[in-house]
């Protein structure tokens, strides 16, 4: 029986039938309910499974926590079987089945010998197997450190920015303070009496600072007439307080109606420690500014690397968009536009975030590369029918439909040494398709090239 249900696999398409029986009859034939688990990763690869019917579940434990990485539900898909020709061969992911399947279990020799009996056959699967694992494991680790290094000095430069902008608010800070106090003091020698400081401070109090700034001209203007109407009252440093004062919403009315309260001989003191006062003021929101920047970049890095949270899990996909273009916003200055379309009523997925937040990577560092920096980024979402559909346009030069065509081949790549995420469109097709079920395709045309992804909102095949 198990030999008729093999014969008419793929797989063993071109073996012999008397090849075939020697390897069916060295085999077992196994036939394991739901739930169990056949074989462990980094144990011996010892046997090589054949899948005849039933699926089954490949998985890894990853930061303690047990990670699906892909599933078997097509009869003629293997696993294992390594130490035919390796002999430190061991299983990569533990497989365990999700249904009841027919599976035969093939010893590594037995597997050997078929290969022995086909010897060129042997030789390639050897050579490629030693290959492709030394040249995939080499380029992904150089590129990754590529990737990791681009990525830390764009957050650097991201951070540096609020970070000095509140080092110098702090240094300033010390200054302005101590010029308020000393024009405290002043106002104390000038013989200002609490009523006449309760009404000053109330009316600095009210003073409504503008939600933007001035027109330049008019506030030019408006710097040189308070410049003029100090140096006419003897305030001293006109061109110090006449900038705070402006920058406060102080016209030359208010200052009238504090020289009506204050008289003579205390506007001087009277108008730098509003002045003063106000720089505080200033320097402070600058200073909460900075921080809240700062603050929502380490936000971002936390929601684009899923820190502290559940490898699966119910997302809005268009927050791990937003966190990607924050750790690639070096990338995005100076000439590329984003334009986001993001539908209001998008549902959430479930979805493994931090893996779809290495194709947003990919995907925007390919268009903003495909555009020379220079261009417009489109990003949209929304829901159809079962699915959550993202499309990631760029007007760059477009691709070749001989390039469109292989674009999603292992090892396959237009980008020079050094260059992109070191994430293939290969790998970004496994995260979506064989991860999430979902579908990926290029549409391409010069000034209009446009990648879909589709996305399941019920989960991934491996829910």
């Amino acid at each position: 029986m198990w030999l008729e249900d093999v014969r008419g696999l793929a797989l063993f398409d071109g073996v012999s039938d008397d090849q075939l029986t020697a390897l069916v009859e060295a085999s077992e034939g196994v036939e394991p309910e739901a739930g169990v688990v056949l074989w462990h990763a980094g144990q011996p690869a010892d046997f090589w499974w054949v899948n005849v019917e039933g699926t089954l579940d490949l998985s890894r434990t990853v930061g303690g926590e047990e990670i699906v990485l892909g599933r078997f539900a097509t009869p003629g898909r293997w696993a294992g079987g390594f130490r035919a020709w390796d002999d430190g061969g061991v299983y990569l992911a533990t497989g365990t089945t999700t249904s009841r399947c027919r599976i035969l279990k093939v010893p590594a020799a037995a597997l050997g010998a078929l290969l022995a009996q086909l010897p060129l056959v042997a030789h390639i699967v050897d050579g490629l197997f030693h290959t492709a694992r030394s040249i995939e494991a080499s380029a992904r680790q150089r590129e990754a450190l590529v990737t990791l290094g681009t990525l830390s000095a764009g957050l650097a430069h991201e951070l540096n920015n609020p970070a000095a902008a509140t080092a110098r608010a702090v240094d300033a800070l010390e200054g302005s303070l101590d010029e308020a106090l000393g024009a405290l003091g002043h106002l104390a020698d000038a013989g200002i009496t609490a009523a006449q400081y309760a009404g000053l401070h109330a009316m600095r109090a009210g003073l409504v600072v503008p939600d933007a700034p001035p027109d330049p001209l008019a506030g030019a203007d408006l710097e040189d007439a308070l410049s003029t109407w100090l140096s006419r009252h003897d305030v001293e440093r006109d061109w110090v307080v006449a900038p705070a004062l402006a920058a406060g919403g102080v016209d030359v009315a208010w200052c009238e109606r504090t020289l009506d309260l204050v008289g003579d001989a205390a506007i001087s003191p009277a108008l730098e420690w509003v002045a003063s006062a106000l720089s505080v003021r200033a320097l402070l929101a600058e200073v909460k500014e900075s921080t809240r920047r700062i603050s929502g970049l380490v936000a971002s890095v936390k929601s684009y690397t899923q820190m502290d949270r559940a490898a699966r899990q119910q997302i809005d996909v268009t927050e791990g968009i937003d966190s990607t273009l924050v750790m690639l916003g070096h990338k995005l200055r100076g000439g590329v536009e984003v334009v986001r379309r993001y539908a209001a009523d998008l549902p959430t997925i479930e979805a493994y975030p931090g893996e779809l937040n290495q194709v947003w990577t990919n995907l925007v560092d390919n268009a903003v590369d495909a555009m020379g920096g220079v261009g417009t980024l489109t990003l949209a979402a929304r829901a159809e029918a079962d699915s959550v559909v993202v499309e990631i346009g760029d007007t760059g030069s477009g691709m070749p439909e001989a390039v469109v065509e292989r674009a999603f081949e292992a090892f396959f790549t237009t980008k020079e040494a050094g260059k992109g995420t070191g994430l293939g469109l290969d790998i970004a097709r496994r995260i979506v398709v064989e991860r999430h079920g979902g579908t990926i395709a290029i549409r391409s045309s010069p000034g209009d090239t446009v990648i879909r992804i589709t996305l399941p909102r019920g989960g991934s095949p491996d829910a």
